[in-house]
């Protein structure tokens, strides 16, 4: 029995793993492919000779240097601006006292569990009529105010979660409220911050029908549509088509992997400085 209780969980967890990895590998590995293994009637679980066609001819795709810049421009400004205000908020919420604050808060969890598709009819007509449309500007504020309100809950839990004897005994030491928030709260809140923006990234990276409705035009998209787009035209290339859906997908892949690591190192040095 006790070799059946510590065997069940690991299949159970090979088993997922196998279920959501193997559409990501089959989706390099058939940009990978030469045609003939693509159209094959046969899987071909590893290319018989990897070429790099599939990812030129994604490259050299209409705009595809110019929507790389404007989704890497929205998102991580997105991002960015919403890290600043929920830290701010996030730690208001959890040290201070003040009227309204459970109200605030019940109005983030309201936020996020609302869709946001709903509002996509009201952003068009307030975009439109301040001439705003095929602009970034929209799509970067509408972006930040999506991912905010997770964003902030987030936070606030990793900012309650610190002793408030540690920032009082910094502000013993005659450190100030922002100097104990700096040098005692804020290397605490790394983990947060690390799983946070990951969040934010990929939710701002993956956003698709905000961008249909607001940027009509070719120059002003970003990869998402780009990427419905490259399947339309392209009709059934699917090694091309896999090898966009790779180059869109593969900075999400690398920054999980990186966050990951400084997710766990951002802990260790915040319970050191501690």
């Amino acid at each position: 029995m006790r070799v059946w209780a510590g065997l069940w969980p690991n299949a159970t967890a090979l088993v997922l793993f196998a279920f959501f990895v193997f559409p990501v590998y089959w989706m390099f590995n058939t940009a990978f492919k030469p045609d003939r293994d693509v159209l094959s009637d046969t899987p071909v679980w590893f290319p018989s000779r990897p070429t790099l066609d599939h990812f030129a001819t994604a490259v050299q795709a209409d705009n595809f240097l110019t929507l790389v810049r404007n989704s890497v421009t929205v998102t991580l400004l997105a991002v960015g601006f919403a890290l600043l205000v929920a830290l701010f908020a996030a730690f208001a919420l959890a040290r201070m006292r003040f009227a309204g604050r459970r109200s605030i808060v019940l109005i983030f969890m309201i936020a996020q569990m609302a869709p946001w598709e709903v509002m996509v009819i009201a952003v068009y007509m307030t975009v439109r009529d301040a001439e705003m449309l095929d602009s970034l500007v929209p799509l970067t504020l509408f972006y930040t105010a999506m991912v905010l309100p997770l964003t902030v809950l987030t936070l606030r839990g990793y900012v309650a979660a610190v002793p408030k004897e540690l920032e009082e005994s910094a502000m013993v030491d005659g450190c100030g409220r922002a100097q104990a928030f700096r040098r005692v709260i804020f290397p605490l809140l790394a983990p947060g911050l690390m799983a946070t923006s990951l969040f934010g990234f990929i939710t701002a990276w993956n956003e698709f029908p905000m961008v249909l409705i607001l940027n009509k035009d070719a120059g002003a998209q970003t990869l998402p549509l780009w990427l419905s787009g490259f399947q339309t035209a392209f009709g059934d290339d699917w090694g091309a088509t896999m090898a966009a859906a790779s180059l869109f997908a593969l900075p999400v892949l690398l920054l999980f992997l990186y966050l990951q690591r400084k997710a766990v190192s951002g802990l260790t040095a915040g319970a050191v400085k501690g």
